[in-house]
């Protein structure tokens, strides 16, 4: 092969490899889903929505039945409102549920709908009222390893050794393995 073939073909590759990265990008990014058909818009109120972003995705069962539209700060009850926009081929009843769950353990977050059983279904322009916030992982742990420590600390009391002192004074051996071993009859 001669110089220009082999320049042709490393271009041809690295023009593949970018497009890939590109792909792979747009996927990670949550870009490539196909647009959903005509939707119609509702509303969340949210104490904490992590790291929800927008464009993320609205799934009830598992399935993507619509999209995050927009995240805006309410500064007098100060939560967020979610704007949701859900393909019109599903209709959800009013007292569906909004939760924002995790995929996996530190994938992105999105919406799940858990329906009700209200006979009247959502329209554009309603607003859900029962909400779930996001699970914020970093406050979990805090929250278990303060949990920890007041167990520690509440475990490392002096022991009260009144009842082994007792055992031992009385000069019975099965009375003083007893209390050692924590035996409350004794």
């Amino acid at each position: 092969m001669d110089r220009t073939t082999i320049d042709l073909w490393v271009g041809v590759f690295v023009a593949l490899g970018m497009a890939a990265l590109l792909g792979l990008a747009m996927k990670v990014g949550n870009l490539t889903s196909a647009n959903i058909g005509p939707t119609y818009s509702v509303s969340a109120a949210f104490e904490n929505v992590g790291s929800l972003k927008p464009h993320a995705p609205v799934k009830s069962a598992g399935v993507v039945v619509g999209r995050v539209d927009s995240i805006n700060f309410d500064g007098s009850k100060f939560e967020a409102v979610v704007k949701i926009n859900i393909d019109q081929r599903y209709a959800f009843p009013k007292d569906t549920f909004a939760n924002i769950y995790t995929a996996g353990l530190l994938g992105e977050q999105y919406i799940g709908l858990e329906a009700g059983g209200d006979e009247a279904n959502l329209k554009n322009g309603d607003k859900i009222t029962q909400t779930q916030d996001a699970i914020v992982l970093e406050k979990m742990i805090s929250q278990f390893l303060f949990s920890k420590a007041s167990e520690t600390k509440s475990d490392s009391k002096e022991p009260d050794v009144k009842p082994l002192a007792s055992a031992k004074a009385s000069g019975s051996k099965a009375a003083t393995k007893a209390v050692e071993l924590g035996d409350p009859g004794f």
